[in-house]
């Protein structure tokens, strides 16, 4: 049973070639990007002076990175 959970923690990060720490940290950063790309969006539309362009610059940023990734993982 033990060896099922762990299995279960350890597949998917396996197939992208990471731990499951790295997994988490490259996730939870990937997340908090994406809550400051809304905050910055939000914040926008209210004031359309304000963050321009960061919501888009982060948002092209993590495709960047995505893609890397993906070319590297195949």
């Amino acid at each position: 049973m033990i060896a099922r959970v762990v299995d279960a923690f350890q597949r998917h990060p396996a197939t992208v070639g990471e731990s499951y720490f790295e997994h988490m940290a490259f996730a939870a950063r990937f997340g908090t990007l994406m809550f400051a790309a809304g905050a910055a969006a939000l914040i926008h539309a209210l004031l359309p002076f304000a963050f321009e362009t960061t919501a888009s610059s982060i948002v092209r940023k993590m495709c960047a990175e995505m893609d890397a990734r993906a070319r590297n993982h195949r």
